[in-house]
């Protein structure tokens, strides 16, 4: 069971998640999910930054690619009014997310457990991607045994999610935490960076892509 797993210091308040330090908003999750924070869960301060820059108003649907222990839309729907999903392969953090969000009453956000190429991306606004093929492609990422991996699994999805936001209206709104971007394609515009450029915002526009050092980019 999970829930004996989950910290009994937290309190279920919404107000915990606006902690802007990651090591006490990961006491939420398991000691051995807790210690992967570092790595392969976006820090409290970039999921802060990256809803922010997401959401545009309350009907705002964003869906998170590879939510792992759903960190980034637990932090997203306690600091802003969007609706966050999380879609992630590996069951047990799937499990994990979802006994989270139940046990701390986290207000609209929702975990599937599945595949990225079975998700209908039109149903969402924006985006959030961090790195989340990247693994297949680098065994020193590997999180666990519990997903198959491989670099043909990198391409797969990759091509997926760069065809899917490919269909997407105008103004639909990516935000990219560190990688190469590899999944934006043609048509979406870096309009801002924060974190020393880690952190991308794209908005799709009727132009071509432009490159991040273009001179509409804001920085924070």
């Amino acid at each position: 069971m999970l829930t004996s797993s989950l910290s009994p210091r937290l309190l279920p308040d919404s107000e915990f998640f606006h902690s802007r330090r990651d090591q006490e908003f990961d006491q939420v999750f398991p000691e051995a999910i807790s210690r992967l924070s570092v790595r392969h869960w976006s820090p409290v301060h970039v999921c802060r930054a990256a809803a922010r820059l997401l959401v545009v108003d309350a009907s705002t649907r964003v869906l998170d690619i590879g939510c792992g222990p759903g960190k980034f839309c637990i932090i997203g729907a306690t600091t802003t009014k969007g609706h966050f999903t999380g879609v992630e392969r590996r069951s047990r953090l799937a499990r994990l997310a979802q006994e989270v969000v139940r046990e701390q009453n986290v207000p609209r956000v929702d975990i599937v457990r599945g595949d990225i190429q079975e998700v209908d991306f039109g149903t969402f606004d924006a985006f959030y991607l961090f790195n989340p093929f990247q693994e297949n492609i680098m065994p020193s990422l590997r999180i666990d045994d519990d997903a198959e991996l491989g670099p043909h699994l990198y391409t797969d999805y990759t091509m997926h999610v760069r065809q899917q936001l490919t269909r997407m209206p105008a103004a639909t709104r990516v935000v990219t935490y560190c990688g190469a971007c590899a999944e934006i394609p043609a048509g979406y515009v870096c309009v801002k960076t924060a974190f020393n450029d880690t952190l991308k915002l794209w908005i799709k526009t009727a132009t071509p892509n432009q490159p991040c050092h273009a001179s509409h980019r804001h920085r924070d």
